[in-house]
Protein backbone atom coordinates (compact mmCIF):
# COMPACT_ATOMS: atom_id res chain seq x y z
CA UNK A 1 0.00 0.00 0.00
CA UNK A 2 1.67 3.44 -0.96
CA UNK A 3 2.10 5.39 2.30
CA UNK A 4 1.19 8.99 0.24
CA UNK A 5 -1.51 8.60 -2.26
CA UNK A 6 -0.83 9.44 -5.03
CA UNK A 7 -2.58 13.32 -6.53
CA UNK A 8 -3.21 15.14 -9.69
CA UNK A 9 -1.01 18.12 -10.28
CA UNK A 10 -3.80 20.23 -10.05
CA UNK A 11 -7.44 21.44 -10.68
CA UNK A 12 -6.63 21.53 -14.54
CA UNK A 13 -4.68 17.79 -14.09
CA UNK A 14 -8.23 16.89 -12.22
CA UNK A 15 -10.74 18.26 -13.90
CA UNK A 16 -9.36 17.26 -17.73
CA UNK A 17 -8.77 13.58 -16.38
CA UNK A 18 -11.81 13.30 -14.92
CA UNK A 19 -13.88 14.77 -18.06
CA UNK A 20 -12.00 12.56 -19.84
CA UNK A 21 -13.62 9.82 -18.13
CA UNK A 22 -16.85 11.06 -18.46
CA UNK A 23 -16.38 11.76 -22.49
CA UNK A 24 -16.15 8.67 -23.75
CA UNK A 25 -18.66 6.27 -26.14
CA UNK A 26 -21.94 7.71 -24.05
CA UNK A 27 -21.43 11.26 -25.52
CA UNK A 28 -19.86 10.61 -29.01
CA UNK A 29 -22.79 7.74 -29.55
CA UNK A 30 -24.92 7.02 -27.04
CA UNK A 31 -26.05 10.05 -26.52
CA UNK A 32 -27.41 10.99 -29.98
CA UNK A 33 -28.37 7.81 -31.09
CA UNK A 34 -30.69 8.14 -27.80
CA UNK A 35 -31.55 11.89 -28.49
CA UNK A 36 -32.36 10.88 -32.63
CA UNK A 37 -35.04 7.94 -30.82
CA UNK A 38 -36.14 10.00 -28.47
CA UNK A 39 -37.13 13.09 -30.21
CA UNK A 40 -34.29 15.22 -30.65
CA UNK A 41 -34.65 18.42 -28.62
CA UNK A 42 -37.00 17.42 -26.06
CA UNK A 43 -34.35 14.66 -24.82
CA UNK A 44 -31.77 17.21 -24.96
CA UNK A 45 -33.50 19.94 -22.56
CA UNK A 46 -34.48 16.93 -20.10
CA UNK A 47 -30.78 15.44 -20.23
CA UNK A 48 -29.08 19.55 -19.68
CA UNK A 49 -32.08 19.53 -16.56
CA UNK A 50 -30.84 16.37 -15.48
CA UNK A 51 -27.13 16.88 -15.43
CA UNK A 52 -27.21 20.57 -13.81
CA UNK A 53 -29.15 18.75 -10.97
CA UNK A 54 -28.98 15.25 -10.55
CA UNK A 55 -25.90 14.64 -12.18
CA UNK A 56 -24.27 17.27 -10.30
CA UNK A 57 -25.74 15.87 -6.67
CA UNK A 58 -24.14 12.48 -7.39
CA UNK A 59 -20.74 13.56 -8.83
CA UNK A 60 -20.06 15.68 -5.84
CA UNK A 61 -21.14 12.53 -3.45
CA UNK A 62 -18.80 10.68 -5.26
CA UNK A 63 -15.61 12.63 -5.48
CA UNK A 64 -16.10 14.21 -1.64
CA UNK A 65 -16.13 10.67 -0.07
CA UNK A 66 -13.00 9.93 -2.41
CA UNK A 67 -11.64 12.43 -1.25
CA UNK A 68 -12.52 12.72 2.46
CA UNK A 69 -11.18 9.11 2.43
CA UNK A 70 -8.31 9.39 0.17
CA UNK A 71 -9.27 5.80 -0.83
CA UNK A 72 -10.65 3.82 -3.77
CA UNK A 73 -14.46 2.92 -3.72
CA UNK A 74 -14.29 -0.11 -1.57
CA UNK A 75 -11.83 1.63 0.79
CA UNK A 76 -14.16 4.51 1.06
CA UNK A 77 -17.37 3.07 2.29
CA UNK A 78 -15.10 0.95 4.31
CA UNK A 79 -13.14 3.71 6.39
CA UNK A 80 -16.81 5.71 6.80
CA UNK A 81 -18.65 2.70 7.71
CA UNK A 82 -17.21 -0.96 7.82
CA UNK A 83 -20.42 -2.61 7.61
CA UNK A 84 -21.28 -0.90 4.41
CA UNK A 85 -17.90 -2.40 2.31
CA UNK A 86 -19.66 -4.74 0.31
CA UNK A 87 -21.36 -1.51 -1.24
CA UNK A 88 -17.71 -0.76 -3.03
CA UNK A 89 -17.20 -4.32 -3.96
CA UNK A 90 -20.85 -4.27 -5.88
CA UNK A 91 -19.83 -0.82 -7.48
CA UNK A 92 -16.13 -2.40 -8.26
CA UNK A 93 -18.04 -5.22 -10.45
CA UNK A 94 -19.29 -2.47 -12.72
CA UNK A 95 -15.80 -1.34 -14.18
CA UNK A 96 -14.95 -5.36 -13.68
CA UNK A 97 -17.50 -6.32 -16.44
CA UNK A 98 -17.98 -3.13 -18.03
CA UNK A 99 -14.00 -2.74 -19.22
CA UNK A 100 -14.34 -6.08 -21.17
CA UNK A 101 -17.86 -5.18 -23.79
CA UNK A 102 -16.65 -1.97 -23.85
CA UNK A 103 -13.15 -2.70 -25.23
CA UNK A 104 -14.73 -4.95 -27.78
CA UNK A 105 -16.71 -1.86 -29.14
CA UNK A 106 -13.50 0.32 -28.72
CA UNK A 107 -11.51 -2.32 -30.80
CA UNK A 108 -14.22 -1.92 -33.51
CA UNK A 109 -13.55 1.63 -33.34
CA UNK A 110 -10.23 0.93 -33.90
CA UNK A 111 -10.56 -1.31 -36.61
CA UNK A 112 -12.91 1.23 -38.37
CA UNK A 113 -10.24 3.81 -37.80
CA UNK A 114 -7.46 2.56 -39.78
CA UNK A 115 -9.71 1.68 -42.76
CA UNK A 116 -10.61 5.34 -43.25
CA UNK A 117 -7.33 6.41 -42.89
CA UNK A 118 -5.90 3.54 -45.59
CA UNK A 119 -8.63 4.71 -47.92
CA UNK A 120 -10.72 1.89 -47.66
CA UNK A 121 -13.86 4.02 -45.93
CA UNK A 122 -15.93 2.82 -48.67
CA UNK A 123 -16.64 -0.76 -47.71
CA UNK A 124 -17.96 -0.23 -44.21
CA UNK A 125 -21.10 1.36 -45.79
CA UNK A 126 -21.29 -2.39 -47.76
CA UNK A 127 -24.62 -3.63 -46.59
CA UNK A 128 -23.79 -6.61 -44.46
CA UNK A 129 -20.00 -5.48 -43.81
CA UNK A 130 -20.50 -4.83 -40.13
CA UNK A 131 -22.30 -8.04 -39.24
CA UNK A 132 -19.38 -10.10 -40.95
CA UNK A 133 -16.64 -8.29 -39.04
CA UNK A 134 -18.20 -8.54 -35.76
CA UNK A 135 -19.09 -11.55 -36.25
CA UNK A 136 -15.42 -12.79 -37.49
CA UNK A 137 -13.43 -14.79 -34.71
CA UNK A 138 -10.22 -13.26 -35.06
CA UNK A 139 -10.15 -9.58 -36.19
CA UNK A 140 -12.58 -8.01 -33.13
CA UNK A 141 -10.15 -10.10 -30.73
CA UNK A 142 -7.52 -8.86 -32.30
CA UNK A 143 -8.22 -4.89 -31.96
CA UNK A 144 -9.60 -5.87 -28.39
CA UNK A 145 -6.22 -6.98 -27.06
CA UNK A 146 -4.92 -4.05 -28.91
CA UNK A 147 -6.99 -1.33 -27.26
CA UNK A 148 -7.13 -3.19 -24.16
CA UNK A 149 -3.61 -3.34 -23.86
CA UNK A 150 -3.23 0.47 -24.38
CA UNK A 151 -5.48 1.18 -21.66
CA UNK A 152 -3.53 -0.17 -19.37
CA UNK A 153 -0.31 0.60 -20.32
CA UNK A 154 -1.12 4.21 -19.82
CA UNK A 155 -2.11 3.35 -16.60
CA UNK A 156 0.94 1.69 -15.92
CA UNK A 157 2.58 5.36 -15.92
CA UNK A 158 0.51 6.36 -13.04
CA UNK A 159 -1.91 9.18 -12.10
CA UNK A 160 0.58 12.10 -13.58
CA UNK A 161 2.57 10.69 -16.36
CA UNK A 162 -0.58 8.27 -17.55
CA UNK A 163 -3.97 9.50 -16.91
CA UNK A 164 -3.58 13.14 -16.69
CA UNK A 165 -0.81 13.40 -19.23
CA UNK A 166 -2.96 11.56 -21.90
CA UNK A 167 -6.06 13.22 -21.21
CA UNK A 168 -4.29 16.55 -21.30
CA UNK A 169 -3.41 15.38 -24.55
CA UNK A 170 -6.32 13.96 -26.10
CA UNK A 171 -9.23 15.99 -24.38
CA UNK A 172 -8.15 19.16 -26.18
CA UNK A 173 -7.71 17.29 -29.37
CA UNK A 174 -11.21 15.27 -29.14
CA UNK A 175 -13.07 18.85 -28.52
CA UNK A 176 -11.51 20.49 -31.50
CA UNK A 177 -12.17 17.43 -33.95
CA UNK A 178 -15.55 17.48 -32.98
CA UNK A 179 -16.10 20.96 -33.34
CA UNK A 180 -14.46 21.17 -36.72
CA UNK A 181 -17.13 18.18 -37.98
CA UNK A 182 -19.93 19.70 -36.27
CA UNK A 183 -19.54 23.03 -38.53
CA UNK A 184 -18.51 21.34 -41.73
CA UNK A 185 -21.73 18.91 -41.19
CA UNK A 186 -24.11 22.12 -40.84
CA UNK A 187 -23.01 23.85 -43.66
CA UNK A 188 -23.89 21.14 -45.72
CA UNK A 189 -27.55 20.81 -47.50
CA UNK A 190 -29.96 19.58 -45.55
CA UNK A 191 -28.58 20.17 -42.42
CA UNK A 192 -30.39 22.82 -40.77
CA UNK A 193 -33.89 20.47 -40.71
CA UNK A 194 -31.56 18.12 -38.48
CA UNK A 195 -29.85 20.90 -36.06
CA UNK A 196 -33.62 22.19 -35.73
CA UNK A 197 -35.07 18.94 -34.83
CA UNK A 198 -32.08 18.28 -32.51
CA UNK A 199 -32.37 22.08 -30.49
CA UNK A 200 -36.26 22.51 -30.21
CA UNK A 201 -38.06 20.23 -27.82
CA UNK A 202 -41.12 19.44 -28.72
CA UNK A 203 -43.55 19.11 -25.65
CA UNK A 204 -46.74 17.52 -27.45
CA UNK A 205 -44.40 13.87 -28.13
CA UNK A 206 -42.52 13.69 -24.16
CA UNK A 207 -43.19 10.58 -23.26
CA UNK A 208 -42.05 8.44 -20.01
CA UNK A 209 -39.66 6.99 -22.13
CA UNK A 210 -37.78 9.89 -23.29
CA UNK A 211 -37.08 11.30 -19.68
CA UNK A 212 -35.92 7.26 -18.69
CA UNK A 213 -34.00 7.41 -20.97
CA UNK A 214 -32.42 10.59 -20.39
CA UNK A 215 -32.04 9.59 -16.59
CA UNK A 216 -30.54 6.46 -17.39
CA UNK A 217 -28.07 8.16 -20.03
CA UNK A 218 -26.79 10.35 -16.87
CA UNK A 219 -24.71 7.26 -15.69
CA UNK A 220 -22.85 6.19 -18.78
CA UNK A 221 -22.48 9.48 -20.05
CA UNK A 222 -21.08 11.00 -16.64
CA UNK A 223 -19.53 8.15 -14.89
CA UNK A 224 -21.55 7.38 -12.14
CA UNK A 225 -22.04 4.78 -9.89
CA UNK A 226 -19.16 3.28 -11.59
CA UNK A 227 -16.37 3.72 -8.80
CA UNK A 228 -14.25 5.99 -11.18
CA UNK A 229 -15.27 9.30 -9.31
CA UNK A 230 -14.62 8.07 -5.76
CA UNK A 231 -11.24 7.29 -7.39
CA UNK A 232 -10.01 9.95 -9.25
CA UNK A 233 -11.72 11.76 -5.94
CA UNK A 234 -9.19 10.40 -3.46
CA UNK A 235 -6.21 11.86 -6.11
CA UNK A 236 -7.46 15.46 -5.73
CA UNK A 237 -6.00 17.48 -3.58
CA UNK A 238 -8.06 19.17 -0.10
CA UNK A 239 -7.08 22.96 -1.33
CA UNK A 240 -8.87 22.31 -5.01
CA UNK A 241 -12.52 23.90 -5.30
CA UNK A 242 -14.20 20.54 -5.26
CA UNK A 243 -18.08 22.01 -6.75
CA UNK A 244 -16.53 24.61 -9.30
CA UNK A 245 -14.22 21.16 -10.14
CA UNK A 246 -17.54 19.34 -10.86
CA UNK A 247 -19.55 22.41 -12.65
CA UNK A 248 -16.22 22.11 -14.73
CA UNK A 249 -16.47 18.74 -15.72
CA UNK A 250 -20.32 18.71 -16.54
CA UNK A 251 -19.54 21.75 -18.53
CA UNK A 252 -16.61 19.53 -20.61
CA UNK A 253 -19.20 16.37 -20.58
CA UNK A 254 -22.15 18.17 -21.56
CA UNK A 255 -20.54 20.21 -23.98
CA UNK A 256 -18.91 16.82 -25.74
CA UNK A 257 -22.63 15.25 -26.03
CA UNK A 258 -24.04 18.51 -27.29
CA UNK A 259 -21.36 18.69 -30.15
CA UNK A 260 -21.91 15.53 -30.62
CA UNK A 261 -25.10 15.68 -30.98
CA UNK A 262 -24.87 18.89 -33.80
CA UNK A 263 -22.05 16.60 -35.45
CA UNK A 264 -24.09 13.31 -35.91
CA UNK A 265 -28.00 14.37 -36.30
CA UNK A 266 -27.54 17.04 -39.16
CA UNK A 267 -25.12 14.10 -40.83
CA UNK A 268 -28.36 11.42 -40.55
CA UNK A 269 -31.02 14.41 -42.16
CA UNK A 270 -28.20 14.93 -44.67
CA UNK A 271 -28.43 11.32 -45.78
CA UNK A 272 -32.10 10.36 -45.37
CA UNK A 273 -33.58 13.34 -44.99
CA UNK A 274 -34.98 12.76 -41.40
CA UNK A 275 -35.98 8.94 -41.86
CA UNK A 276 -38.01 7.53 -38.92
CA UNK A 277 -36.53 4.48 -39.45
CA UNK A 278 -32.58 6.20 -39.56
CA UNK A 279 -32.88 7.88 -36.47
CA UNK A 280 -34.69 5.20 -34.95
CA UNK A 281 -31.27 2.68 -36.04
CA UNK A 282 -29.96 2.54 -32.19
CA UNK A 283 -26.68 1.03 -31.59
CA UNK A 284 -26.07 0.68 -35.42
CA UNK A 285 -26.34 4.10 -35.99
CA UNK A 286 -21.86 4.03 -35.01
CA UNK A 287 -21.16 1.50 -37.39
CA UNK A 288 -23.80 0.81 -39.85
CA UNK A 289 -25.70 4.16 -40.93
CA UNK A 290 -22.67 6.65 -40.32
CA UNK A 291 -20.26 5.22 -42.92
CA UNK A 292 -23.42 5.18 -45.17
CA UNK A 293 -23.40 8.84 -43.96
CA UNK A 294 -19.35 9.47 -44.76
CA UNK A 295 -19.54 8.13 -48.22
CA UNK A 296 -22.48 10.30 -49.23
CA UNK A 297 -20.90 13.26 -48.66
CA UNK A 298 -17.91 15.00 -50.31
CA UNK A 299 -15.00 14.43 -48.73
CA UNK A 300 -16.29 11.56 -47.03
CA UNK A 301 -13.51 9.77 -46.76
CA UNK A 302 -11.83 11.98 -44.72
CA UNK A 303 -14.56 12.97 -42.56
CA UNK A 304 -15.01 9.07 -41.44
CA UNK A 305 -11.12 8.99 -40.51
CA UNK A 306 -11.32 12.40 -38.44
CA UNK A 307 -14.71 11.18 -37.23
CA UNK A 308 -13.78 7.45 -35.89
CA UNK A 309 -10.22 9.05 -34.79
CA UNK A 310 -12.31 11.18 -32.29
CA UNK A 311 -14.54 8.39 -31.38
CA UNK A 312 -11.27 6.45 -30.47
CA UNK A 313 -9.85 8.99 -28.02
CA UNK A 314 -13.28 9.02 -26.26
CA UNK A 315 -13.25 5.51 -26.31
CA UNK A 316 -9.52 5.63 -24.39
CA UNK A 317 -10.41 7.81 -21.92
CA UNK A 318 -13.34 6.23 -20.52
CA UNK A 319 -11.64 2.58 -20.68
CA UNK A 320 -8.57 4.23 -19.01
CA UNK A 321 -10.66 5.43 -16.22
CA UNK A 322 -12.24 1.83 -15.90
CA UNK A 323 -8.48 0.06 -15.77
CA UNK A 324 -7.63 3.15 -13.28
CA UNK A 325 -10.60 2.27 -10.66
CA UNK A 326 -9.82 -1.43 -10.91
CA UNK A 327 -6.02 -1.30 -10.10
CA UNK A 328 -6.51 1.48 -7.08
CA UNK A 329 -8.45 -0.83 -5.45
CA UNK A 330 -6.81 -4.39 -5.99
CA UNK A 331 -3.26 -1.58 -4.68
CA UNK A 332 -5.50 0.02 -1.27
CA UNK A 333 -7.01 -3.41 -0.42
CA UNK A 334 -4.13 -5.93 -0.82
CA UNK A 335 -1.05 -3.54 -1.22
CA UNK A 336 -0.02 -4.76 -4.57
CA UNK A 337 2.18 -3.29 -6.67
CA UNK A 338 0.79 -0.81 -10.02
CA UNK A 339 2.69 -2.70 -12.95
CA UNK A 340 1.58 -6.16 -12.19
CA UNK A 341 -2.04 -5.42 -11.09
CA UNK A 342 -2.02 -3.71 -14.64
CA UNK A 343 -1.04 -6.80 -16.22
CA UNK A 344 -3.34 -9.30 -14.64
CA UNK A 345 -6.21 -6.15 -14.94
CA UNK A 346 -5.57 -6.08 -18.54
CA UNK A 347 -5.43 -10.18 -19.02
CA UNK A 348 -8.36 -10.74 -17.27
CA UNK A 349 -10.82 -8.47 -19.24
CA UNK A 350 -9.15 -9.73 -22.38
CA UNK A 351 -10.54 -12.92 -21.30
CA UNK A 352 -13.82 -11.58 -20.35
CA UNK A 353 -13.61 -9.40 -23.69
CA UNK A 354 -13.35 -13.00 -25.67
CA UNK A 355 -16.72 -14.02 -24.44
CA UNK A 356 -17.96 -10.88 -25.70
CA UNK A 357 -16.35 -10.40 -28.84
CA UNK A 358 -17.35 -14.00 -29.88
CA UNK A 359 -20.96 -13.34 -28.52
CA UNK A 360 -21.45 -12.01 -31.91
CA UNK A 361 -20.15 -14.93 -34.11
CA UNK A 362 -19.01 -18.02 -32.69
CA UNK A 363 -21.06 -18.11 -29.46
CA UNK A 364 -24.09 -16.45 -30.65
CA UNK A 365 -26.11 -19.31 -29.97
CA UNK A 366 -25.55 -18.96 -26.74
CA UNK A 367 -27.80 -16.34 -24.91
CA UNK A 368 -28.75 -14.87 -21.23
CA UNK A 369 -32.60 -13.57 -20.86
CA UNK A 370 -32.53 -13.73 -25.44
CA UNK A 371 -29.19 -11.55 -25.23
CA UNK A 372 -25.47 -12.06 -26.40
CA UNK A 373 -22.99 -12.10 -23.86
CA UNK A 374 -22.37 -8.65 -24.97
CA UNK A 375 -25.45 -7.23 -24.87
CA UNK A 376 -26.73 -9.21 -21.06
CA UNK A 377 -23.08 -7.43 -19.52
CA UNK A 378 -24.38 -4.38 -21.20
CA UNK A 379 -27.97 -4.92 -19.59
CA UNK A 380 -26.78 -6.28 -16.19
CA UNK A 381 -24.19 -3.05 -15.60
CA UNK A 382 -25.63 0.05 -16.40
CA UNK A 383 -29.62 -1.50 -15.80
CA UNK A 384 -28.83 -3.07 -12.80
CA UNK A 385 -25.63 -2.54 -11.49
CA UNK A 386 -25.46 1.32 -11.43
CA UNK A 387 -28.61 2.07 -10.58
CA UNK A 388 -28.49 -0.34 -7.49
CA UNK A 389 -24.67 1.28 -6.57
CA UNK A 390 -26.09 4.75 -7.25
CA UNK A 391 -29.23 3.79 -4.95
CA UNK A 392 -26.90 2.56 -1.83
CA UNK A 393 -24.79 5.43 -2.17
CA UNK A 394 -27.63 7.87 -1.91
CA UNK A 395 -29.31 5.74 0.99
CA UNK A 396 -25.65 5.53 2.37
CA UNK A 397 -24.85 9.55 2.49
CA UNK A 398 -28.40 10.50 2.99
CA UNK A 399 -28.70 8.31 5.62
CA UNK A 400 -26.53 5.99 7.62
CA UNK A 401 -23.11 8.71 7.41
CA UNK A 402 -25.14 11.88 7.02
CA UNK A 403 -25.26 14.19 3.78
CA UNK A 404 -22.86 16.22 6.17
CA UNK A 405 -20.04 14.26 5.50
CA UNK A 406 -19.52 15.26 1.83
CA UNK A 407 -20.73 19.19 2.59
CA UNK A 408 -17.83 19.09 5.01
CA UNK A 409 -15.32 17.79 2.52
CA UNK A 410 -16.98 20.25 -0.17
CA UNK A 411 -16.79 23.56 2.28
CA UNK A 412 -13.20 23.31 3.22
CA UNK A 413 -12.20 24.75 0.12
CA UNK A 414 -14.86 27.15 -1.01
CA UNK A 415 -18.32 28.07 0.19
CA UNK A 416 -21.11 25.14 -1.36
CA UNK A 417 -23.43 27.35 -3.15
CA UNK A 418 -25.90 24.55 -3.76
CA UNK A 419 -25.83 22.80 -0.63
CA UNK A 420 -29.26 22.79 -0.17
CA UNK A 421 -30.31 21.55 -3.48
CA UNK A 422 -27.40 18.45 -2.95
CA UNK A 423 -29.13 17.72 0.05
CA UNK A 424 -32.57 17.65 -1.22
CA UNK A 425 -31.57 15.24 -4.09
CA UNK A 426 -29.26 12.99 -2.70
CA UNK A 427 -31.84 12.30 0.24
CA UNK A 428 -35.41 12.22 -1.50
CA UNK A 429 -35.29 12.94 -5.38
CA UNK A 430 -32.20 10.94 -6.53
CA UNK A 431 -33.72 7.49 -4.58
CA UNK A 432 -36.93 7.80 -6.26
CA UNK A 433 -35.77 8.61 -9.77
CA UNK A 434 -32.98 5.64 -9.34
CA UNK A 435 -35.68 3.20 -8.40
CA UNK A 436 -38.12 4.59 -11.69
CA UNK A 437 -35.09 3.72 -13.63
CA UNK A 438 -33.92 0.12 -12.28
CA UNK A 439 -37.87 -0.73 -12.24
CA UNK A 440 -38.66 0.17 -15.62
CA UNK A 441 -35.14 -2.01 -16.87
CA UNK A 442 -36.35 -4.65 -15.42
CA UNK A 443 -39.38 -4.74 -16.78
CA UNK A 444 -38.37 -3.41 -20.60
CA UNK A 445 -36.09 -6.11 -20.64
CA UNK A 446 -38.89 -8.89 -19.26
CA UNK A 447 -40.90 -7.25 -22.13
CA UNK A 448 -43.72 -6.34 -19.67
CA UNK A 449 -43.48 -2.20 -20.39
CA UNK A 450 -42.04 -0.37 -23.53
CA UNK A 451 -39.50 2.37 -22.89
Amino acid sequence: MEKKRTQFSGKVGFILAAAGSAVGLGNIWRFPYLAAEYGGGTFLFFYILFAVTFGFSLMIAEISLGRRTGRGVVGTFQALDKRFTFMGWLTMLVPILTLPYYSVTGGWVMHYAMLFLTGQGAQTSETGFFQAFSANPLWPVFWLCIFIAISCIIVMFGVKKGIERTSKIFLPILIILNIAIAIYVMTLPGALDGVLYYITPDFSKLSLGTIIAALGQLFYSMSLAMGIMFTYGSYLNKKENLEASVRHIELFDTGIAFLSGLMILPAVFVFSGGNSNVLSSGSSLLFITMPQVFMSMPFGQAVGAIFFILVFFAALTSAISFVETIVSVFQDQFGWKRIPTCIGTCLGSIVIGLGAAWGFGWWNGFTLFGMNISEFLDFFTNSILMPISALFTCIFLGFIVGTSVAVDEVKLSSRFRSEKMFVVITKWIAPVCIVAILITSILSAAGLFTI
